[in-house]
């Protein structure tokens, strides 16, 4: 018997990243990881930056990091709306690294408040995105 998918949209301000049928998605929310399967129940929730994991009806999985957005599921449709996307497997380990140390840099040389809640978002941010370069390696 094969299984249910449904259909995923995965969109980015500059265009269409992704468009079809789907057996799963793993995406970070701001609490956590969750997963949507076929029939999920209807669902708004804001992402936080992590790694966004797709896997399609022949059990391939493909691996992004979105540095933010929204997800919507309803009618067995979902649509991600991404500030950002990328392949982990296009991610530079060793650069990704360089800007946690540079946004770290960064983060210790500002003291205003709208300035450390900003460096402190950009060094979230290059933290996120260098897990999910190593988690692609593994």
């Amino acid at each position: 018997m094969a299984e249910a998918t449904f259909n995923l949209e995965i969109l980015t301000p500059s265009h269409r990243e992704f468009s079809g049928e789907v057996h799963s998605l793993v995406a970070p929310g701001l609490e956590g990881y969750l997963g949507v399967l076929a029939h999920h129940a209807p669902l708004i929730t804001p992402l936080a930056p992590g790694r966004l994991t797709v896997q399609d009806p022949h059990g391939v999985r493909q691996h992004f990091f979105v540095s933010g957005g929204f997800l919507e599921v309803s009618h067995n449709h979902a649509i991600v709306l991404a500030d950002t996307l990328e392949a982990t497997s296009s991610i530079n380990p060793a650069e990704a690294e360089s800007a946690v140390l540079a946004a770290s840099v960064a983060r210790k040389a500002v003291v205003s408040p709208p300035d450390v809640a900003a460096a402190e978002q950009a060094l979230a941010l290059a933290r996120a995105r260098l897990r999910a370069s190593r988690r692609e390696q593994n």
